[in-house]
């Protein structure tokens, strides 16, 4: 490079920045970013600092707590030794897309045929594709809160957002008494089980009773000519259970509602494989194939050694097995050692309750802070609480309002991917110390 050249560099100071209101269009503007992620780049200063720190906030694995499976690894090694690094087909490599089907056959009793299966870079990409193949702007997305970033696929899909506000005593799931009066308006119904945030599943029963509202209203709306109702049912923590009970396919439960389900799933947290980005819907082929058409203008292909690696994987019903046996125990583990300690700080007095985890990474904890204080501070909201915790005992963890519960109810979301054991149990005299000095407030 010429020293004129570097001078020219030098110059590019953009003195004047595009702004939203002069440059951005309407949906940018309107956008809003990760609240957990922002919380993540506090924790990752305070880790800089060498603070101790109970880093409980993303959904994601640490390699040394949780790596992926050897015969994962090994496999995406070889593809890319065999020169496996060129384009896969838009809708995935035909040897992925029939283990997907075999694997689907076998873990949930559901037979799809191969035209339904569509692979991308995870189901991020895939929810985008559904959203937009389904909903047009002012289309009815109607979701359960908390839940994960459905209120912003409304946004970019300029879909009208309805959250049902869920609670506690149906483990925050919606019902179809929450659902049902959308029924006749709504264009897509979401459900997660098990879900995010909370660590809980849908009851088969509840599911079930959903599914079949759906075909019975899909039923009067073909009678009068009207677009379909379609159920999005988000599965990707369906292979991390930990109850008896056993996760549950709404195609499986009721067939007939098929023609009107997408299903999403994929390899990143079943796993621990977030950073290998390879998901897959499962939905009637003439939805398979408007969402591939989407995909293929964005590029969303999931990268072709780790589609090579993830069949050879799924169709190793052994080894998926043996994976799954210490993955789920080390979630469990976690999971367990955090209730036990809440149980333990709820006996004695302490204003914490947490719901039973059933599934996924998270567990749901409440500290019922709000309006008490702590040296003389009052406390008013969950951010509050959320930061004492952050800053004064090293518990990091993401309120429920960053998955769109609203209320400062004091109910928070505890991610274990990414802890040990030791930093759960290492965090509890911590807590203790907090909330000893946590006082009901003179007005109260």
């Amino acid at each position: 490079m010429t020293h004129g050249a570097m001078k020219d560099l030098e110059r590019l100071r953009y003195a004047t920045m595009p702004t939203k209101e002069n440059a951005f269009s309407g949906t940018a503007r309107g956008m809003q970013g990760s609240e957990v992620l922002r919380i993540a780049a506090e924790v990752r200063k305070l880790l800089s600092e060498g603070r101790p720190l109970c880093n409980l906030t993303v959904g994601d694995f640490d390699p040394r707590q949780f790596p992926v499976p050897d015969a994962l690894r090994e496999q995406a090694i070889a593809a890319f030794e065999r020169g496996e690094t060129n384009y896969p087909p838009s809708e995935g490599l035909p040897a992925l897309r029939e283990a997907i089907v075999a694997y689907v056959a076998r873990e949930q009793g559901t037979a799809y045929p191969i035209e339904s299966v569509l692979v991308a870079s995870g189901v991020r990409p895939l929810m985008y594709a559904a959203c937009r193949a389904l909903l047009d702007p002012g289309d009815e997305l109607v979701f359960g809160v908390p839940s994960w970033n459905m209120n912003h696929y409304a946004w970019l899909t300029q879909a009208r957002a309805v959250p049902l506000m869920t609670v506690a005593e149906h483990a925050f799931h919606p019902t179809l008494d929450l659902i049902r009066p959308h029924l006749n308006s709504a264009t897509v119904v979401h459900l997660c089980s098990p879900a995010n945030p909370t660590g809980t599943m849908m009851s088969v029963e509840e599911l079930e009773r959903i599914t079949t509202a759906i075909v019975e209203e899909n039923q009067r709306r073909i009678g009068e000519g009207r677009r379909a109702l379609f159920l999005l049912y988000d599965q990707v923590y369906g292979g991390l259970v930990h109850g008896a009970a056993g996760h549950a396919n709404p195609v499986g439960l009721v067939p007939e509602v098929a023609p009107w389900t997408v299903c999403l799933d994929g390899i990143s947290k079943m796993f621990a494989a977030t950073g290998l980005r390879v998901g897959w819907s499962l939905a009637a082929p003439a939805v398979s194939v408007v969402m591939r058409d989407l995909l293929a203008h964005v590029g969303a292909w999931a990268p072709r050694p780790e589609q090579v690696a993830t069949s050879k994987l799924l169709g190793d019903e052994p080894a998926v097995e043996a994976f799954r046996v210490v993955m789920n125990a080390g979630i469990k583990s976690r999971l367990d050692t955090l209730c036990e300690g809440f149980t333990a700080l709820r006996s004695a007095g302490y204003p914490v309750d947490w719901v039973r985890p059933e599934g996924a990474i998270y567990l749901s904890i409440r500290l019922d802070l709000v309006g008490r204080t702590v040296d003389g501070r009052q406390i008013t909201s969950n951010e509050d609480v959320r930061y004492l915790l952050l800053e004064q005992a090293g518990f990091a963890v993401v309120p429920f309002q960053a998955f769109g519960l609203e209320g400062e109810t004091g109910w928070f979301r505890a991610s274990v991917g990414a802890v040990s054991l030791g930093d759960i149990g290492d965090a509890f005299p911590r807590i203790q110390a907090l909330l000893d000095r946590c006082q009901p407030s003179e007005t109260n």
